[in-house]
């Protein structure tokens, strides 16, 4: 902590207590960058692997996401990912869902997935801390849906409208007490398809933190890993906003 951290307390470092954000969450991100596009991205996929779960009864949400486009025009964003959720049997979940350009939900496909909750966007997945789940969010068989998919089976489609993706990132979306027990997600394997089917990959990712003024905790870190870069919660912070990662070595 900084030497003005320290003078102007709490005030300038959130690091106990709830975030104040307005839906109570601090999120933090890295956005994709440096990606060759020669052409319309039509896929965009990512690995994530809890490494560290949670352990308080407070939704964690891990997720990739990216906008759907058409030319100039936008129709929005999705978000495809775990999630830590007690409503759900075992605490485990998958999120596909997003919200139009205008706002509001984006409407979708009903899921083969049952749902606990009973959630359109939201369905129960038992899925396990340690083990990597490859994410796709790809354009789906009918013109503007788009579809979720976990280690290749479908979650459902979205109805959101564009013909390509956009504005790709990985976040880390946390309920938690800033000072509560750390858990950590480890992201890799950054890939996009283009229209023509040509795999691209970013070269590097920056780094985003919720800042103390919309809500978010100030003791949340990326760091690298053997095989990607690892989003930590309750933990010094090493990288500071901003920074630009690269993806791999």
């Amino acid at each position: 902590m900084s030497w003005l951290q320290r003078f102007l307390g709490s005030s300038s470092a959130r690091t106990t207590g709830f975030p104040t954000s307005s839906n109570r969450a601090s999120s933090f991100h890295l956005r994709w960058d440096g990606l060759p596009v020669r052409e319309r991205i039509v896929a965009v996929s990512a690995t994530l692997t809890v490494v560290v779960p949670p352990v308080v009864p407070e939704l964690h949400f891990w997720a990739l996401q990216a906008s759907f486009v058409d030319g100039g025009r936008r129709f929005g964003a999705g978000h495809l990912g775990l999630q830590w959720y007690p409503r759900h049997p075992g605490s485990t979940a998958v999120n596909w869902g997003g919200y139009a350009q205008g706002g509001g939900e984006l409407e979708g496909s009903a899921s083969a997935l049952p749902s606990a909750t009973g959630n359109p966007n939201t369905r129960d997945l038992p899925w396990e801390p340690d083990r990597p789940y490859r994410l796709e969010i790809s354009v789906g068989e009918t013109p503007g849906h788009w579809t979720g998919a976990v280690d290749g089976s479908a979650v459902r489609d979205l109805h959101a409208g564009g013909s390509g993706l956009a504005d790709v990132v990985v976040w880390s979306e946390v309920f938690a007490r800033c000072d509560d027990p750390s858990s950590a997600v480890e992201w890799s394997g950054f890939e996009a398809r283009t229209a023509g089917g040509e795999i691209v990959r970013p070269d590097r990712v920056v780094v985003n933190y919720q800042r103390h003024a919309d809500g978010g905790c100030a003791n949340t870190d990326v760091r690298r890993s053997a095989a990607g870069l690892v989003q930590i919660t309750s933990t010094d912070r090493t990288t500071p906003l901003g920074a630009v990662l690269p993806v791999e070595g």
